[in-house]
């Protein structure tokens, strides 16, 4: 609606090279209207893998349920294509829910540390529960920007299987010159507790690859090691595999009679937004008729700011992000006066953030006495630490 105002990058971080950008705080124009509680989310997009993976191991072929989770760990990656905005950072106790009766699908997620920033979720789909935590890392170095996430994601299937991974680096390039680009590179070692692992290289794109976002994988058996599948694919198309190990050197993109499809990315919206979101991601953010008075008060969507900034409202954008920053400040205040998450609690063995119930059931209820009012004004410290 109102023009943007045209702000530079390179001004605003050229005095961060090497810090982490978590603490800088950015004008609202680099956002993109969503939080990375909502962003979680865009990893379940291909939730359907996982149905079709339950329903392989149900019909005792375990082989077809790995490499269907392996699909669905790749799959996660194909929204950030062209994504080059960054996602408003989650206040303290900030959550965010998606209900999918359709699909059989809930999750919900949230902010439950400010320093070091950590978000956890938790999704209930048909024969299986995921869940996790991530801590984002990010350093500048000047023309890049580089994203280690550092936690476990958990899935594990009503008949006991689990499986467990964790993401590979990402990096944003070309942020002073050229054009940006995302990139997703290293080894994700995706773990069963059972009959098969499976290992999967994100390979670097490098100046001059014509061919870029390939993975390439195997899955192994947890006795004797021996490989008796290989994947291969891009991150932001398809994935397929063949039985055993795959024989030539042929490229990627080459397909060969004994190729097996396992995912495809779905097509692109027939209305882009300028933000490059999926039709899912799309939606995030949509208020639909009568959810509102169902939300708790911590919901992302009722976040003033980003909600100004998807009606185009930059100028009332920028001042609402500029008056929860400040608020936020205090949120290390209330760690340190013994504050805890309201729906996850840490698991004192592996120090991972656990859903400890409860959100559904006071959702139905209507009862949100517990939670606070993070976006609205307060008159003193002492009322938010209240």
């Amino acid at each position: 609606m109102e023009k943007e105002k045209g702000v530079s990058l390179w001004s605003m971080i050229k005095d961060n090279i090497g810090k982490d950008l978590t603490k800088v705080c950015l004008p609202v124009y680099f956002n993109e209207p969503l939080s990375s509680l909502q962003k979680c989310f865009e990893d379940l997009e291909y939730s359907c893998l996982l149905d079709r993976a339950y329903e392989w191991g149900k019909r005792g072929n375990s082989l077809m349920r790995i490499l269907n989770v392996a699909a669905f760990a790749v799959s996660g990656y194909a929204s950030t294509e062209g994504r080059h905005c960054k996602p408003f950072n989650p206040l303290l106790g900030e959550t965010y829910e998606a209900d999918y009766p359709d699909k059989g699908l809930r999750f919900f997620s949230e902010k439950v540390s400010h320093h070091p920033m950590i978000v956890a979720c938790h999704c209930e789909g048909r024969g299986w529960k995921f869940w996790g935590d991530s801590n984002l890392k990010s350093k500048f170095w000047g023309r890049s920007i580089q994203l280690d996430p550092v936690g476990v994601l958990t899935l594990e299937f009503d008949d006991g299987e689990i499986f467990q991974w964790s993401k590979v680096t990402s990096s944003i390039y070309n942020l002073i010159l050229g054009k940006i680009y995302c990139d997703h590179y290293g080894t994700m070692h995706i773990k069963g507790n059972r009959e098969y692992s499976c290992k999967l290289k994100f390979k670097e794109q490098s100046m001059i690859d014509r061919n870029p976002h390939q993975v390439q994988g195997v899955v192994h058996d947890n006795k004797s090691e021996k490989t008796v599948a290989t994947l291969f694919g891009k991150w932001d198309e398809s994935m397929h595999f063949v039985s055993g190990e795959r024989s030539g050197k042929g490229k990627i993109s080459e397909s060969s009679p004994n190729d097996q499809l396992l995912w495809k990315r779905s097509k692109p919206s027939n209305y882009p937004t300028r933000y490059n979101f999926t039709r899912l991601t799309t939606t995030l953010n949509e208020l639909t008729p009568g959810l509102k008075e169902k939300l708790p008060p911590t919901d992302s969507r009722l976040r003033p700011d980003q909600r100004h900034l998807e009606n185009g409202e930059y100028e009332m954008a920028n001042s609402e992000k500029l008056r929860l920053e400040q608020r936020q400040r205090q949120a290390r205040k209330m760690q340190e006066k013994g504050w805890k998450p309201r729906w996850f609690a840490k698991d004192t063995d592996n120090d991972s953030y656990r859903y400890i119930g409860g959100y559904w059931e006071a959702r139905e209820q209507g009862n949100w006495e517990s939670c606070r009012d993070i976006f609205g004004q307060v008159p003193n410290d002492q009322t938010f630490l209240d």
